[in-house]
């Protein structure tokens, strides 16, 4: 299990409660923090349809995760090593 954060210097990212990405060996969860509750969202990787990521020259890359249902999800504020091996990582495992 590996977990990611993404940086609170991102814009259009929470400066108080970054995203945050964990990698299990059956899911991924994509959890957004709050000051009394969070919302996480799993995705088993059995559902993930493509995983796409932006990596421009300045700035913070964002990755996005389509689903088999129509789904996508995209999250804002990672380096561009971590994008990619995200990337890496859920595609050796769907």
């Amino acid at each position: 299990m590996k977990t990611y954060q993404a940086s609170k210097l991102a814009s259009g990212v929470s400066k108080i409660f970054p995203h945050k990405i964990t990698i299990t060996d059956n899911s991924v969860t994509i959890t957004e923090p709050g000051l009394f509750s969070n919302k996480e969202k799993t995705i088993p990787f059995s559902k993930i349809a493509s995983v796409n990521v932006d990596c421009p020259m300045l700035g913070f890359s964002t990755i996005k995760i389509e689903t088999t249902g129509n789904d996508s999800l995209t999250i804002v504020g990672f380096t561009k090593d971590e994008v990619n091996e995200m990337k890496q990582t859920i595609l050796s495992k769907i």
